[in-house]
């Protein structure tokens, strides 16, 4: 028999890669064969925990067989899953996002809370099974964490983002700002990203209405050095919207010091971002004062506004 598979969403982040290797070993306490996978390359920001953990980073894989078990952490929607997702058996579900054209043919284990992180419900997963976290357990948690709520200065994190995570950063035996920061800088060190992979580095396709998107996303300290990049950057988004015919593409770029972004916007439904957010786009380009979540600032605002 296969192994159950565990993974979280294309163009991983950390907070997907730490939690498919949090579940790993949750399910392994509970006697299941489990493994957590990828469904993409690893980012500088995760590679700095993995490193700092001595840990190496999930197998990639590309696609499912049929029938193949396996358990979605931080995702639920197939756009974002793995190739053939469709004919696999989904066992479980752990997530934070909203829930989106998602059905199976058989029952399933399915949770998703409104916080910040998926590692903060899986937290709350081993109190509950009363399960031991461990000094690598609790650093992959809290790295998740402090990734997923931009060291809590994003919307979506709560206060149970904040109190697990100090919990946690007490048992990894880090100190959450000198750690916090070092963590989020890796992820913003892109000089030697092409901009093929830039765009695609944290890319979600998604459905806003009927119009197909792919929301797109990357961090920086500054984002002038960013714009330098502008017209490759611009080339790469319409390959991309032609060869997956997509309607629009956002590429945020935000700004982690001041928690604001800017964005480039492309395709046919390119003026949705203006109406939604009551701005005008020049050069394809738009400044989002105080947005930084994707989640919870931008795909629900443009969903809003495309049912207008």
């Amino acid at each position: 028999m296969n192994k159950i598979l565990i993974f979280g969403h294309k163009n991983p982040d950390t907070d997907s890669i730490c939690s498919a290797l949090i579940m790993e070993q949750y399910d392994k306490k509970l006697g299941c064969d489990v493994e957590a996978v990828r469904l993409g390359d690893i980012n500088k920001e995760t590679v700095y925990v993995l490193e700092y953990l001595h840990i190496e980073a999930p197998r990639l894989i590309e696609s499912v067989e049929e029938g193949q078990e396996v358990v979605l952490v931080d995702h639920n929607e197939f756009p974002q899953s793995v190739n053939n997702i469709e004919n696999a058996k989904i066992t479980a579900v752990v997530d934070h996002h909203r829930i989106c054209d998602f059905k199976t043919a058989d029952p399933l284990y399915y949770r998703a809370e409104p916080v910040g992180s998926t590692a903060t419900v899986l937290y709350k997963k081993f109190k509950e099974s009363d399960m031991e976290i461990s000094k690598e357990i609790a650093t992959l948690m809290v790295s998740a964490i402090i990734s997923d709520t931009l060291l809590f200065k994003s919307p979506t994190c709560t206060s149970e983002d904040v109190e697990i995570a100090n919990k946690l950063a007490l048992i990894a035996g880090i100190d959450m700002q000198e750690y916090g920061l070092n963590l989020l800088k890796a992820g913003t060190d892109l000089s030697d990203v092409s901009e093929e992979k830039l765009i695609n580095l944290d890319a979600k396709e998604v459905m806003l209405g009927n119009i197909k998107a792919v929301i797109a996303q990357v961090n920086t300290a500054s984002i002038p050095d960013m714009m330098t990049r502008k017209e490759k950057i611009e080339q790469e988004i319409k390959k991309a919207i032609k060869d997956r015919n997509l309607d629009l593409f956002l590429f945020a770029i935000t700004d982690i010091i001041n928690s604001n972004s800017q964005a480039i916007v492309l395709g046919n439904k390119a003026d949705i971002v203006s109406g939604a957010y009551h701005v005008t786009l020049e050069n394809n380009t738009v400044f989002l004062e105080g947005v930084v979540s994707r989640k919870k600032q931008i795909i629900p605002v443009l969903t809003e506004a495309s049912k207008k």
